[in-house]
């Protein structure tokens, strides 16, 4: 995988501009991204969260993907040498107003380019949300880390860090998604509110779920659901899910044309991400997927409570949410059907 280097270096990001061997894209000579390599630590999103969270409402706000970004540009994309000294000082320059972010990014080459893929990444992940029932009198503003954990709270998992190694079934193949073992019928959480752009049987992945965000800029991947009950029984493709909700179950289906075989060895959750600048990167050989690890290491701290119903098998979250880019989605898909 292409790996960046520092601002100063000659290996630079690559987006449609410095990538003669791709094709068009479907909006024309626009620029966008072509590849992102994410290596940031679930440690430094947890530190630049924070600074956001303790900024925000106050007369110096913090963008905690801002703060990645500049971070992104010192280390050349790889966090491995990451120092919670280096965002420190970042973020003091910008609390004692000192520098704005415009002042301090101006002569960083690269910055605009991580700025935008790490947006890309993470860009529905914290934000404003209400908690409580639809009754708005009755709910609770709140601003913070409004995406989850892909596996819900009190169920038990394990994971390493598997993107990129070798998959043979079909084709040989590097592993563009990230491993999370654990208990047949776990329930499987949306990460992100979005909606359900597919829903069904692939002989790699078995009984999948497909969820777009709103923006268009993720769409996750859910894979090797349980045999016979994959998913909660409301799901279809269009479906609008909220973050934290309940989309379907643990399993281990998958590696055959024959739909509803259990044919993978270990019970696991296949989540991945893809990242789409371009509606050509979407299917094909320009996909852009990346290491899930950390996002679920950081993601680990917001995991959905959930409760069984007895009589339906089905699970479901107990602490209900809001978002607002559900009811903003929503009330566009409306506006779009009116005669």
């Amino acid at each position: 995988m292409q790996k960046f280097l520092n601002e100063n270096s000659t290996n630079t990001p690559v987006t449609s501009k410095n990538t003669e061997s791709e094709g068009q894209s479907n909006s024309g000579s626009k620029d966008f991204i072509k590849w992102v390599d994410f290596k940031v630590t679930s440690e430094a999103m947890n530190d630049a969260y924070q600074y956001d969270l303790k900024a925000h409402d106050t007369d110096t706000p913090l963008d905690w993907i801002c703060l990645l970004a500049m971070l992104g540009v010192k280390y050349g994309g790889d966090f491995k040498n990451y120092k919670s000294a280096d965002l420190d000082a970042i973020a003091s320059k910008l609390l004692n107003k000192e520098l704005t972010i415009s002042e301090m990014t101006k002569d960083m080459k690269y910055y605009d380019y991580y700025n935008e893929a790490y947006h890309a990444v993470l860009g529905g992940f914290v934000g404003e949300y209400e908690l409580g029932g639809a009754d708005t009198a009755s709910s609770e503003k709140q601003y913070g880390l409004k995406a989850f954990s892909p596996i819900a709270k009190g169920f038990p998992y394990t994971d390493y860090d598997d993107f990129g190694s070798s998959r043979s079934f079909g084709y040989r193949r590097q592993h563009l998604g990230h491993d999370m073992m654990g208990q047949i019928g776990t329930p499987i959480i949306a990460v992100e509110s979005g909606y359900v752009e597919c829903l069904g049987w692939n002989r790699y992945g078995g009984w999948r779920i497909g969820i777009r965000s709103f923006d268009k800029k993720r769409y996750y991947y859910y894979a090797h659901l349980r045999q016979n009950f994959p998913y909660c029984k409301s799901l279809k493709e269009g479906s609008t899910v909220t973050a934290g909700d309940v989309i379907g179950y643990m399993g281990h289906t998958g590696y055959s044309d024959k739909e509803n075989t259990n044919n993978i060895d270990i019970i696991h959750l296949h989540f991945g991400m893809q990242l789409i600048f371009d509606e050509s990167q979407k299917d094909g050989n320009n996909e852009i997927w990346i290491s899930c690890y950390e996002l679920t290491r950081f993601l680990s701290q917001n995991r959905s409570e959930t409760v069984k119903d007895d009589t339906s098998k089905e699970w479901h979250r107990v602490q209900e949410m809001i978002d607002p880019a559900v009811t903003a989605y929503q009330n566009a898909q409306k506006k779009t059907a009116e005669p």
